[in-house]
């Protein structure tokens, strides 16, 4: 498989169970309705790992890898006319065309134009916009790539922001925290008194937990197997912290005197269906557990008490991208960023160059990010 880069500069490259490399690649110029923009940063997200493990299978290979990004608009084709040369922008990984069923049905993170994700060709015409140095045509994750300096998108997957809102936190809202925020105020409606849990506390899981904050969660409780990350999620105003999942049943049982959480989130790094049954176990009589976690996508075996669901009353919701609209949330939730209501800073744990992208995916397998931001240099371009 192979990864990412810009306009005949260097590139990360991508093979299944292969770390990323850098490689030279070419990237078209923007055609009728897309947009060049100049990266200044990536966030390192768990489901670009997902490539290398094949666990989202692409249409083929070599791949682009990264869909979290921001940069600078540095050219606009013929038909873009609310985004222009100069701008600030934040890309979102789903594309957010406004006009077809679902977008007119109020589900613009669900627009029809994400059947072309994970295919690699272009939006407006169909073609590959970006190729190997030998022709070969690269396959850019989520119709994106942002692991590259420069990069060529659809004018519905940018999105315009305020200038001052620093990269390498404005990148963030590209996916992982408006994931995260979304799962909980959205998809699992979290409410003032609501008791939450959330399973899992990188990116995803720090973004829903302030969510749940910012809704009114009277108890916030986190299960990860990191301690870094426990004490992290803490610090962001988790009231309690358990290591695993049966740890995290038998707290949250006595904290709510039997009564369980009434909304479960969860954010694991990579979802296994024999778990399924444990995240309703910890979930209230008539309570509602979020799924945003990516598993397998060949795989089809769950456990889950079906009478249990029914006799409980009990809601699996999944989720993508928080359920919203890509255009409305990012731009409001860097303004909740700038007001102070959201911290984004101390999301960002580490921030790496390019060629160190391989650090950057281990620190995170090996627990010591909460997210890995790639910043770009006049030296990648």
């Amino acid at each position: 498989m192979e990864g990412a880069c810009g306009e005949d500069k260097r590139c990360s490259h991508l093979g299944v169970q292969s770390p990323w490399s850098i490689e030279e690649i070419e990237i078209g110029d923007p055609v009728k309705d897309e947009v060049k923009i100049q990266m200044e940063a990536s966030g390192m997200c768990h489901s670009d790992h997902h490539l290398v493990t094949g666990d989202i299978p692409m249409a083929g290979f070599p791949v682009l890898g990264g869909h979290e990004g921001a940069g600078i608009v540095v050219e606009v084709g013929p038909g873009v006319d609310h985004i222009a040369v100069g701008d600030h922008v934040v890309l979102s990984f789903i594309p957010s065309c406004g006009e077809c069923p679902s977008c007119q049905a109020g589900m613009r993170n669900l627009c029809d134009l994400g059947m072309y994700l994970l295919t690699g060709t272009a939006v407006s015409d169909g073609t590959n916009r970006v190729h190997a140095a030998d022709g070969t045509p690269v396959i850019p994750m989520t119709l994106l790539g942002t692991f590259s300096p420069y990069m060529v998108v659809h004018k519905s997957s940018v999105v315009k922001i305020d200038p001052s809102i620093p990269f390498e936190v404005a990148c963030l809202v590209g996916c992982g925290v408006t994931t995260g925020i979304g799962a909980a105020v959205r998809s699992g409606d979290v409410r003032p008194g609501d008791d939450v849990c959330i399973v899992g506390v990188g990116g995803v899981g720090t973004g829903a937990l302030q969510g749940a904050l910012n809704a009114g969660a009277r108890n916030v409780f986190v299960v990860d197997p990191v301690e870094f990350k426990r004490d992290n999620a803490l610090k962001f105003g988790a009231t309690h912290a358990y290591p695993d999942i049966f740890s995290a049943m038998a707290g949250v049982a006595e904290v709510t005197e039997g009564r369980m959480a009434t909304k479960t989130i969860v954010t694991v790094g990579e979802l296994h269906g024999e778990d399924i049954d444990n995240y309703l176990n910890i979930t209230s009589k008539g309570g509602t557990c979020v799924v945003t976690a990516v598993a397998n996508m060949a795989s089809l075996d769950v456990k889950l008490n079906l009478s249990m669901l029914t006799l409980m009353q009990k809601r699996l919701q999944g989720t993508i991208f928080g359920g919203g609209n890509p255009h409305h949330d990012i731009p409001l939730l860097l303004s909740m960023y700038k007001a102070g209501k959201l911290n984004l800073d101390d999301m960002v744990t580490r921030q790496y160059k390019l060629e160190q992208i391989n650090d950057g995916y281990r620190d995170m397998l090996e627990g010591r990010n909460i997210r890995g931001v790639i910043r770009y240099t006049d030296a990648d371009r």
